[in-house]
């Protein structure tokens, strides 16, 4: 499915040598996989925080904290052939929920470019912190926009949609 959306949109922008590593990255706290049908649809992690996020530390500053604070909502995609029935909502649902129960603040970073995500995340609440530039390599340089969720009481909560999110093995 990751092929797929990679050849469909893009995502992730540089192809992985290794795409289960890229989507189990070692500071991966949980990670859901959403079903519709009986066939995966879409994927989302959670992690802690790492050096090339910039989100963590935007919020972190605003909010007079530690980035050890906030989780990075990251691996957000949805198959093509699944969209428009909610899942990245109920994908985000579940990792907010799931950072909140540990105690973490929510954050994430998207590519500036990709516009039906950040529209995805306005709709649901979040708020944006800034917009950015970042070097990914020498020869690559990216504007993302960084985004906190919203405050708990004022959490969008996604409706309820015919399809399941769960906690997928760890391969």
């Amino acid at each position: 499915m990751l092929a797929e959306v990679h050849e469909h949109d893009g995502y992730p922008v540089n192809w992985p040598d290794s795409p289960g590593a890229w989507l189990t990255p070692s500071s991966l706290i949980a990670s859901w996989v959403a079903e519709l049908d009986g066939r995966v649809a879409g994927h989302v992690g959670l992690s802690r925080s790492g050096a090339g996020d910039a989100a963590p530390g935007l919020w972190s500053a605003r909010a007079g904290v530690s980035t050890d604070a906030t989780a990075v909502v990251n691996r957000l995609f949805v198959a093509p052939w699944a969209r428009g029935h909610g899942i990245g909502a109920l994908l985000m649902g579940r990792a907010v929920a799931e950072a909140r129960d540990h105690g973490l603040h929510p954050v994430l970073d998207v590519l500036a470019s990709d516009t039906a995500a950040a529209a995805l995340y306005e709709r649901l609440g979040w708020q944006l912190l800034a917009t950015v530039e970042q070097q990914w390599s020498p020869e690559q340089k990216v504007t993302v926009r960084c985004y906190a969720a919203a405050a708990r009481s004022a959490r969008a909560q996604p409706p309820a949609y015919p399809a399941s999110c769960r906690t997928p093995p760890l391969r």
